[in-house]
């Protein structure tokens, strides 16, 4: 495993099968069709959520301006950069951070670093940056983006920043949830961190994992995500109403229970047809929606991590 042992990993897999029976009952229900948060949610201490109508963009305003955690699409990033201007401590973006590499969160990247701005990403990002990639269950390609467009600041386990006379600590989610770079932005003074697409606060995940996110690194993601916050942490997705610490011990329990199943379906030789089958999400379909292409991408996460020589 590439962060949780595997003794740790499977003790936290047989936690939430136990506590199926009490976990169910405290998730709470995301509404599985909204993308983003409604308008502009004010966090206090100068953060704000701002949603794009596919994706949150998180803004903090500091003493010399604006810090934002990514950046919409690119259709998007007009508007939003607009809307940000607007904010009451409203001025030039001077840092963004891009939680991964995915074109509907780092959609602003290319006009803030014409602009000077400092873009700060895990070193993973700024690779899958500058290169073009495709996707192959939609054989998408997404083009690299230009050199002015990409991270000037890279780490690789975490940084800690200052921003404008505020504190950030970045952190990479080293179990891969939804990509190889993918991170958290924490605001301590303000208690609250953006988790990009790590988690989903709307229904099921996407996992890249042609990029290197697996369902394995959901359970591990959330599982230092919890480590690193507390009872009081508000969390940022990238889609979805901002997420309270119980939420997110919620969907830890939940993908736990999911984990479990499914490792037993490839350990038995199943694949996507016989993990639908067997229907290891059924009872939560009604919370968090359609489940097919969320099984399907799972099964094959799986593969590269758990039986790399299939």
């Amino acid at each position: 495993m590439p962060w949780l042992s595997r003794r740790r990993f499977m003790s936290r897999a047989a936690y939430g099968a136990a506590g199926l029976t009490f976990g169910i009952a405290g998730l709470r229900t995301r509404g599985a069709r909204a993308q983003s948060v409604d308008g502009t949610v004010d966090l206090g201490a100068g953060l704000h959520v701002l949603g794009t109508g596919t994706t949150n963009v998180l803004a903090a305003e500091t003493t010399d301006g604006i810090a934002l955690v990514d950046g919409g699409a690119p259709a998007e990033s007009e508007a939003l950069l607009r809307r940000v201007a607007e904010l009451p401590g409203g001025g030039r973006v001077h840092t963004l951070f891009n939680t991964h590499w995915h074109p509907d969160h780092t959609g602003s990247n290319e006009t803030l670093g014409r602009a000077g701005a400092r873009i700060v990403s895990q070193v993973n990002t700024r690779l899958w940056l500058s290169t073009d990639v495709t996707w192959p269950w939609n054989e998408q390609t997404v083009e690299a983006l230009p050199e002015i467009a990409r991270p000037t600041e890279t780490f690789y386990d975490d940084a800690e920043l200052t921003v404008g006379g505020t504190r950030v600590f970045c952190g990479h989610l080293k179990d891969c949830p939804h990509t190889d770079g993918d991170i958290y932005v924490f605001f301590p003074d303000a208690n609250v961190m953006a988790i990009g697409d790590a988690i989903s606060g709307s229904g099921w995940p996407d996992i890249d994992w042609w990029t290197g996110g697996w369902l394995g690194g959901i359970v591990g993601a959330l599982d230092m995500i919890l480590t690193v916050s507390n009872d009081e942490t508000r969390f940022v997705p990238g889609r979805g109403p901002v997420l309270s610490h119980a939420d997110v011990i919620d969907q830890f329990e939940m993908y736990n229970v999911i984990w479990e199943r499914m490792q037993r379906i490839l350990y038995a030789g199943g694949g996507p047809q016989e993990a639908l089958e067997a229907e290891p999400t059924r009872e939560f379909n009604d919370l968090m929606g359609p489940p097919d292409a969320f099984i399907v991408r799972s099964m094959e996460s799986m593969w590269p991590y758990l039986s790399p020589d299939a």
